[in-house]
């Protein structure tokens, strides 16, 4: 099933009309049409969602040829932009962008293991699109559309499916359920990826976030930065703004993803007050390496996006060909310590099947325990004695006078 491009009846203020005037001029839709390759509607709309399309752009494999038929006939569908293909190397089936959004005829594979829904969102679901795994934060699907399907895909179950952007009104009932419950504090807005809807609608739901006075963060979930930097937009950062604290989640997975488009859009959030932190995805063939994420971390962290995550591939039904051994991730985990600078380092984590929450893994430093002394191994893998004070010293605690 081919994508649908997601609304294009945009909105747009003037670009200095600031927060209060975001989504009050209509665009004229022939402007979309006539714009070039620098917009982001016309890279949606310009976006591979067909085998012949493709096959005109890159020399395809037996395997790519059958796994774009069947991703068309089975549902999880293709959709690539003009710009994210352009990263591909177009007679090289290894290229680690190619394998990232090209279907493959492997994604019929099912191993021991795999699920359909791997995070157990739908057993979690606590109101219509409204998804709650941990007691202070809940997760908003907000739309099933992506400018680009990416192959490992958690969601693959849900993405593209039909419907395009929740209605506000179908939020509704979320909101209500927030408004209920004043634990929950924080609130990812994900996807598909939110930031492919109009800017109007983005508008319209942080503004009621923003509303409910016990939301004190919201998470916006994109890859747009990697697969559709042209979105980021300065009349998109005023509209972000619209909640007082909000943070912006994305996934560079590679070193070729960071183009100067990208990093480009990426100092236009950070400017514009926009902390924005990346989830990696460690994939088989494709970054598992540690050299590889050396350089990506590096280059993220020059642009001022901080590596958050260095996330285990999720279980999905279809994955298997991408997706590493947990031993692999902690192998490169151990090569990276020492190496980069600590606000470099992401954690390693492992999202449980079921959706029992995330797990942070390490090599194991703690060679030995002794009455009082840990024998801890450095990066250089020297042995250091660590020596806690005696318990005499816990003997009289300065609050107990208080």
């Amino acid at each position: 099933m081919a994508a649908r491009p997601p609304e294009l009846s945009l909105r747009a203020s003037p670009p200095n009309a600031g927060v209060a005037r975001v989504g009050l001029a209509t665009e004229n839709l022939a402007l979309a049409e006539s714009a070039g390759p620098d917009d982001w509607r016309w890279q949606v709309r310009h976006a591979v969602t067909d085998l012949a399309t493709l096959e005109a752009k890159l020399t395809l494999t037996a395997g790519e040829r059958e796994g774009v038929r069947r991703a068309l006939a089975d549902g999880f569908p293709m959709s690539i932009t003009p710009y994210y293909l352009g990263l591909c190397d177009a007679r090289d089936a290894a290229c680690p962008i190619r394998r990232q959004c090209v279907p493959n005829a492997d994604e019929a594979q099912t191993v021991p293991g795999d699920l359909r829904d791997p995070l157990g969102e739908e057993a979690h679901e606590v109101a219509p699109h409204l998804v709650q795994r941990y007691p202070d934060r809940v997760l908003l699907l907000a739309t099933d559309r992506c400018s680009v399907y990416c192959r490992f895909c958690t969601r693959s179950r849900m993405v593209g499916a039909g419907g395009g952007a929740r209605a506000m009104e179908q939020l509704a009932p979320a909101f209500a359920w927030l408004r209920a419950h004043p634990e929950v504090r924080d609130v990812i807005v994900s996807g598909g990826d939110p930031l492919v809807m109009r800017t109007e609608r983005i508008a319209q739901l942080l503004t009621e976030l923003a509303a409910i006075a016990s939301v004190e963060t919201v998470r916006v979930a994109t890859r747009t930065p990697v697969t559709l930097p042209q979105r980021i937009t300065s009349e998109l950062c005023a509209a972000l703004r619209l909640h007082p604290a909000v943070w912006l989640m994305t996934h560079f997975n590679h070193p070729k993803e960071l183009t100067p488009t990208s990093l480009r859009a990426c100092a236009r959030l950070v400017d514009a007050g926009i902390p924005v932190m990346n989830q990696t995805v460690l994939l088989r063939t494709i970054n598992d390496d540690a050299d590889v994420l050396e350089q990506l971390f590096r280059g993220l962290v020059r642009t001022r996006v901080r590596p958050y995550y260095l996330l285990q591939a999720d279980p999905v039904r279809g994955t298997s060909h991408l997706r590493t051994p947990i031993a692999a991730g902690l192998a490169i985990m151990e090569r990276l310590q020492g190496r980069l600078t600590g606000i470099a380092v992401p954690k390693y984590i492992v999202d449980t099947p079921g959706g029992r929450g995330k797990v942070p893994l390490l090599p194991n430093y703690i060679v030995a325990r002794d009455a009082g002394t840990t024998t801890l191994r450095t990066f250089r893998d020297e042995l250091v004695d660590y020596v806690d004070p005696p318990a005499a010293c816990a003997a009289a605690d300065p609050r107990d006078d208080a």
